[in-house]
């Protein structure tokens, strides 16, 4: 299985040099690319069946011409089908060859997705298919076509048929009603039936995190010394009494495990999350001040400038009449303004160092560094927050996260974290009502929006795109906020924030709207995270349809800051998902449903710890198997002489070797 890729028919010079640029050497390595996702091309869906939203496989007949034009750098290929039950519309961009390819009266097999667009529907963008049956689709490899894969991967699987070793116990196969390797491996690629393709999945899933669970563990249990503490309970108290607030049972909570966990010797490495507003960044000034009462430097790392300078303008209020002496450090300090800010680091003049990713940059050294902070993990990959922990002598790390993820995923993607989960909010916190406005109660909506402002509150409108599509029929950013400046709000203070913007560009709006100087803020999702305007009352999304739940619940939590009644407009026709975030502000329920509809692997994205693992992709909606393996890896590793255990801790220490080094806080 390890012999080269150059004997597998359909392979050649071209393709081999394509399959080698993404990392793939052998029959093996081939056959480990797994595919992404499923069609499944069983039957046919009558075209007066389908919906828009539908992803589904349409038998067809083209009718009428063949059109064709260009519209900026697309090029649009537009044709009519029929199958006797409707007549629509299909679409492709950037496919001019089609156009030689169609003729009226061909039969086509199709794959793809309606669309409401303009009032109408559409077949968006549908693959051409051959055969029927369920049929694997690969991640893309530049330079190798779908079709070309499938086929490389057959003949891939064909050499290593009957060759895959069986590495997991027979007692845990049966266990757990596991199927064979090798049936799982065929199967996984070119499923026979739907049944047989759960159980590859269900297979190839339990085996790799499995060793995932056993690796992180065995990383935790070899438990680096760190910076003890040495503050008491007294010290705790203390602070929560100088709080111009009463903490909640919660807060005090995790700030006694984490407590526990700096003062026990052992490198302390805890995620805290919870939703937005329940009180994460007064536990992190909490644990901040313990650490400098016991003589060390605290530092806390923020995703965006806006943000750092937020936590920098709370720590001050809050922590500088207790003596503890805050510092900033950003990228658009002035260079003068940077070589006092490292020098202040250095000796120790500032207690409290606040910044962005210029906190671990080479020229910043720590007297005596105890604690660090990240806020936002998801924005941060885990080599960064290593190299912040790297600054001092194994310091103690605190990671702050208002990206609700059910426990059961926390276990696998921060796995080498302990969980504190602050599950209650502060009295007083208003939820902010979700409504979900379809197209007809529009015109409403923008008069509501105007007495919000005209009672001197202020508003997001937040759009998918930065700018127009032909490809994709969602409010683009800048579309909308010509809409907004010149029509619908013409007269109010209306400004547009994206990704595209230079960082001093955007972090100028930004702070222009915290500071009340704008009315209307239109924006992608850049202001997801951080932007913290308690005068903010009303969060317009374009397009909700196209947001996950997890996405649409935080940048609802943007608002409902301040003491005001504060609302969430979901511009979108209401389906089920959209109907379970108007019911509740549960962001942990949402996050459940968002996993179940669309799968863990989606929900958190590639940039998290544990994202790469093969096992949290294939799982699709089976939380169950998620603590399955976390309870059986404990398991395991309390018995680690038994024979059986011996091969899988071996076995995991082999498969994972670099992802523990990568993970691992020193």
């Amino acid at each position: 299985m390890d012999r080269s890729l150059s004997g597998i028919p359909g392979i050649g010079p071209a393709r081999l040099k394509a399959l080698n640029a993404a990392g793939i050497f052998t029959v093996r390595e081939l056959t480990m690319l797994l595919p992404k996702e499923y069609r499944d091309l069983r039957t046919a869906t009558p075209l007066c069946a389908m919906k828009p939203g539908d992803v589904a496989a349409v038998r067809v007949r083209v009718t009428g011409e063949i059109s064709q034009r260009r519209a900026g750098r697309l090029t649009i290929t537009k044709a009519f089908v029929t199958d006797g039950t409707d007549v629509v519309p299909v679409v492709w961009y950037n496919q001019p060859w089609l156009k030689n390819q169609l003729e009226p009266g061909r039969e086509l097999f199709l794959y793809g997705k309606m669309e409401a667009r303009k009032g109408s529907v559409q077949l968006a963008s549908p693959v051409m298919e051959q055969s029927e049956g369920i049929v694997p689709v690969y991640r893309p490899v530049a330079g190798i076509p779908d079709k070309a894969l499938r086929q490389a991967m057959a003949g891939a699987l064909k050499i290593c048929e009957g060759q895959w070793p069986d590495e997991l116990p027979e007692t845990l196969r049966r266990k757990y009603d596991l199927c064979e390797r090798n049936f799982a491996m065929r199967e996984a690629h070119f499923p026979t039936s739907e049944e047989a393709l759960n159980a590859a999945r269900r297979r190839i899933a339990f085996e790799e995190l499995l060793l995932y669970q056993l690796a992180l563990s065995m990383l935790r249990q070899s438990g680096n010394e760190g910076v003890r503490l040495t503050f008491s309970d007294e010290d705790i108290e203390a602070f929560w009494r100088a709080m111009p607030f009463s903490p909640t049972g919660a807060q005090r909570r995790v700030m006694a495990e984490a407590a526990r966990d700096m003062r026990s010797g052992q490198c302390m490495a805890r995620l805290v999350q919870g939703d937005v507003g329940c009180g994460k960044t007064a536990i992190a000034f909490c644990a901040m001040a313990m650490c400098v009462k016991s003589g060390f430097q605290a530092a806390l790392m923020a995703p965006t400038e806006v943000l750092a300078r937020q936590h920098f303008d709370g720590a001050e209020a809050l922590l500088a009449p207790m003596g503890v002496r805050v510092g900033l450090l950003t990228g658009s300090l002035t260079a003068k303004q940077h070589r006092l800010a490292h020098e202040a680091i250095r000796e120790g003049t500032w207690d409290v160092v606040i910044g962005t990713h210029a906190l671990i940059t080479e020229g910043v050294e720590y007297k005596n560094l105890g604690l660090v902070v990240t806020d936002e993990q998801h924005r941060f990959g885990v080599r960064q927050r290593t190299r912040l922990s790297e600054k001092g002598t194994s310091p103690n790390v605190l990671v702050m996260s208002a990206t609700p993820i059910p426990r059961t995923l926390s276990l696998i993607l921060y796995g080498d974290l302990d969980i504190s989960i602050v599950d209650e909010m502060p009295p007083g916190r208003k939820s902010v009502a979700t409504r979900i406005v379809p197209a007809q109660k529009r015109e409403a909506m923008y008069d509501f929006l105007r007495k919000e402002v005209q009672n001197g509150r202020q508003i997001y409108v937040v759009c998918p795109l930065v700018e127009e599509s032909e490809a994709v029929d969602a409010q683009a950013a800048e579309a909308e906020y010509l809409e907004l400046k010149e029509k619908k709000l013409k007269g109010l203070r209306v400004e547009m924030v994206h990704g595209r913007m230079k960082a001093r560009e955007k972090d100028a709006v930004l702070e222009r709207f915290r500071n009340g100087e704008t009315d209307v803020l239109v924006s992608t999702t850049v202001i997801e995270v951080g932007v913290n305007v308690p005068n903010a009352t009303v969060m317009v999304i374009e397009n909700a349809e196209r947001f996950g739940l997890a996405q649409l619940h935080q940048l609802r939590g943007r608002v409902g800051r301040g003491t005001q009644e504060s609302w969430c407009f979901l511009m979108a026709e209401p389906n089920e998902r959209l109907r379970l975030l108007a019911s509740t502000n549960d962001g942990f329920k949402v996050a459940e449903k968002d996993m179940e509809l669309r799968g863990p692997g989606e929900l958190m994205g590639t940039r998290q710890s544990g994202a790469a693992v093969v096992g949290v992709n294939l799982l699709a909606s089976d939380t169950q198997i998620l603590k399955i393996t976390h309870d059986e890896a404990r398991e395991i590793l309390r018995h680690p002489d038994d024979e059986d255990a011996r091969g899988l801790i071996a076995l995991a220490k082999e498969r994972f070797a670099e992802k523990m080094a990568d993970v691992a806080l020193n």
